[in-house]
C-alpha cells in the first residue's frame, strides 16, 4: 500500500469482494504497517475452519502465493523483523524470478509457532488483454525485455498523464507535461547524463555521434515509478 493510490481503497475492497475474496489486509512491508495483523488473522481463520483437525499439532505452516514481484518475500521478511527480530530469510528484488523454487519452511513467529513457505510467482496461463499485460509489466510481474522498456515507458507516461500525476515534469526538468515519450526520454537521458555512441551511415562513410541513451532513460523512468518516486498510482 506504499505504492498504490489508496484514495480508491473502498473501490478496491468492493471489487475484491465481488470476486469472492474476504479477509483483506493492506500492508506496507517497507514500514511494517499492518503486518502485525496477519498472524492473528491466520490463526483465527485456521482455528475456525471446519477442516481444522490438528489439535495435537500446535504449529502452523502457511504457503504464501501471488503474482511475480508482488512482495511475497518482503512480507515474510517483515513478519520476521516484527515477531522474531530477525533479518532477511528470503531474497527480494524489484524484478520477477528472484524466488526460484519453494524453499524450506521459514519461521516467522514463536507464539504461535508459525512457518511460511515462500513460492515463485504465478500468473494465469493467458493474459486477457494487452492493457492487462502492460499493467502487469509495469508492476514488474513480467520481465521488462519481454515487453520492451520503451513500450512500457510509453504506457507509463500515458497512465501518469491520464491520472494527472505530473511529478515527472519537475523531477526531470521538463517545462510542462508531455505525451511524446521520445522527448520525455531525451530529457531524462540528458538530465542523468546518459549518452552513448551511435554509428551513422553517411555517403562518405561511418560517423560516430553522441546521442541520448533512450533505453537507459526508459529503464530509469520505470525504476523510479516502481520505487514510488513518481507518486502513488493505481493502474486499474
Amino acid at each position: 500500500m506504499d505504492l498504490a493510490d489508496l484514495t480508491h481503497k473502498a473501490r478496491i475492497l468492493t471489487r475484491l469482494e465481488q470476486e469472492g475474496l474476504k479477509n483483506i489486509l493492506f500492508t506496507n512491508c517497507v514500514k511494517d504497517e499492518n503486518v502485525k495483523k496477519v498472524i492473528p488473522l491466520i490463526t483465527d481463520l485456521v482455528s475456525s475452519s471446519q477442516r481444522y483437525q490438528r489439535a495435537e499439532n500446535v504449529e502452523y505452516c502457511i504457503m504464501v502465493i501471488g503474482v511475480p514481484n508482488v512482495g511475497k518475500s518482503s512480507l515474510i521478511n517483515s513478519m520476521r523483523r516484527l515477531h522474531l527480530k530477525k533479518g532477511k530469510a528470503s531474497p527480494v528484488g524489484g524484478e520477477p524470478g528472484i524466488t526460484k523454487a519453494v524453499l524450506t519452511r521459514i519461521q516467522v513467529s514463536e507464539r504461535p509457532l508459525m512457518y511460511l513457505l515462500d513460492t515463485p510467482g504465478v500468473l494465469a496461463p493467458r493474459i486477457e488483454s494487452v492493457e492487462t499485460g502492460m499493467k502487469l509489466a509495469l508492476c514488474g510481474a513480467i520481465r521488462d525485455h519481454l515487453v520492451g522498456e520503451d513500450v512500457m515507458a510509453d504506457y507509463l507516461l500515458y497512465t501518469l498523464n491520464k491520472q494527472q500525476q505530473f511529478s515527472y515534469v519537475e523531477r526531470y526538468g521538463l517545462g510542462e507535461p508531455s505525451d511524446d515519450i521520445e522527448s520525455v526520454l531525451k530529457r531524462v537521458a540528458l538530465n542523468l547524463g546518459k549518452k552513448h555512441k551511435v554509428k551513422v551511415l553517411t555517403g562518405t562513410g561511418d560517423v560516430n555521434v553522441i546521442a541520448p541513451d533512450y533505453p537507459a532513460a526508459a529503464y530509469e523512468l520505470l525504476r523510479t515509478f516502481r520505487k514510488g518516486e513518481l507518486g502513488q498510482v493505481l493502474l486499474d
